[in-house]
């Protein structure tokens, strides 16, 4: 059955369009006259946009090994109601993706559970611990988006240059949680900055981060191999990373909504405030948001980590570091990046524009991580896109959370954006009256 949607806000090569698009099998038609005699169904989506489903290169499904956090199956139905079609899953999970059998553990449950797109992330290290022996990289590489130990920076430069050689020779890149252990103190739970001194919290300093940032670029420029950094949060690693690009070292990078919306001053005694890189000062927060603007910073992603509830109940200093945000991305973006300026909250000026917003979230990812699935909607794209109601504001309310994970930012917080349908493959899967309508 083929439906005309009609009247729609579509995001094309040259920027948002109105336009009537038909949806038939698989794919999307634009130029659709040849096809009129196979409509069986029109929709009118006046007042509503229609967009590539979105990319995020950065979750946690937590399945196998910690199922009781999150499953693939919920993850999944978590990304459908945020609008997303595609994700790259990291590899912290037990057993390992260091290897082909275990990997195939995911990949087994990801084809039984999945509702969208889910390409798995392998493992550097056999443990992922940041150190000892590499991963079977040439035996899983066919099989994975690209390469980390994320929540472990890599320790050694020399593990991490062979790291580099022997991914990139396979045709993959590395995606860094850059974290240099020598820097950290015990204990650290937020930002070594003015929250932590007044509260009497040990806290992560930021070099920690930008110190193994500007390690691996030195070593990416070293091996030409790409190099991407995972959820940047200091204003030293914005600057190294655009330095970067500048000598022509292949180096993208990614942030998420909560380094761009707060900083360490609105911190709470709630485990909620706790994710590893933490919130860190305006000054960071600026940087970010500079960033984005200029290009330094190349995807917006959820860094999406839930935990039961009991592990988030604990306070800042005992609580698991990570929070969900697959179902509030999008719309807490729109709301205080493009509605508004997080700097400049009583202004009628947006950080960045909507358009920006769908690169950060459609186009850059899919290009980076050689995502399948359409960058804008243009003529026989595949069918994986969602239909947005950016009028609609409300509350988040986690009780209607499909993740497991509710600890968020943003419970209670207004945000903008509704998502009405997912679709995936041509088959809509989401719908914000019904729910998940089709199930795994």
């Amino acid at each position: 059955m083929a439906t005309l949607f009609t009247n729609a806000q579509v995001f094309t090569r040259d920027g948002l369009q109105k336009k009537d698009v038909l949806l038939d099998g698989h794919v999307l038609r634009i130029n659709h006259s040849a096809v009129e005699n196979k409509i069986e169904e029109k929709i009118d989506l006046d007042g509503l946009f229609l967009f590539p489903g979105f990319v995020d290169v950065h979750v946690h499904f937590r399945e196998p090994g910690f199922s009781y956090k999150e499953t693939i199956r919920t993850g999944s139905y978590a990304a459908a109601r945020g609008g997303y079609t595609a994700v790259c899953t990291m590899p912290n999970l037990k057993p390992v993706p260091s290897t082909l059998a275990n990997l195939q553990e995911e990949l087994d449950i990801i084809k039984r559970d999945s509702v969208i797109h889910i390409y798995p992330i392998g493992a550097i290290t056999m443990e992922q611990t940041g150190r000892g022996e590499l991963s079977n990289i040439e035996e899983i590489a066919p099989y994975v988006a690209a390469f980390s130990d994320d929540g472990k920076g890599i320790q050694e430069e020399n593990l991490m240059r062979r790291a580099m050689e022997r991914i990139g020779a396979a045709g993959k890149f590395i995606t860094a949680h850059c974290e240099n252990e020598k820097e950290l103190r015990s204990g650290g739970c937020i930002h070594d900055g003015e929250y932590s001194k007044i509260h009497g919290h040990v806290g992560i300093n930021s070099a920690s981060e930008y110190s193994e940032v500007e390690r691996d670029i030195r070593l990416a420029a070293e091996t030409g191999t790409r190099f991407h950094v995972c959820h940047v949060s200091a204003k030293e690693s914005v600057e190294l990373i655009r330095e970067g690009k500048k000598k022509g070292v292949k180096v993208t990078a990614e942030t998420a909504p909560h380094y761009l919306i707060f900083t360490d001053m609105d911190l709470e005694e709630d485990g909620k405030w706790k994710m590893n890189p933490p919130i860190r000062s305006k000054e960071d927060r600026h940087a970010l948001l500079t960033g984005l603007k200029d290009g330094t910073i190349d995807c917006i992603i959820t860094d999406h980590a839930p935990h039961s509830k009991e592990e988030k109940s604990k306070g800042l200093d005992h609580s698991a570091f990570g929070i969900v945000g697959l179902e509030t991305c999008f719309h807490a973006m729109y709301r205080y990046l493009v509605m508004q300026d997080p700097e400049r909250p009583d202004s009628k000026t947006g950080a960045i524009t909507l358009e920006k917003l769908l690169e950060l979230m459609c186009v850059n990812p899919r290009k980076i991580f050689n995502i399948p699935g359409p960058q804008y909607i243009e003529d026989n794209c595949e069918a994986d896109f969602v239909i947005m109601d950016l009028n609609r504001v409300y509350k988040v309310d986690t009780n209607k959370f499909l993740s497991m994970g509710k600890s968020t930012l943003f419970d209670g917080m207004e945000v903008q954006g509704e998502t009405v349908a997912t679709y995936v493959g041509g088959r809509k899967i989401y719908d914000r009256e019904k729910g998940i309508i089709h199930h795994a």
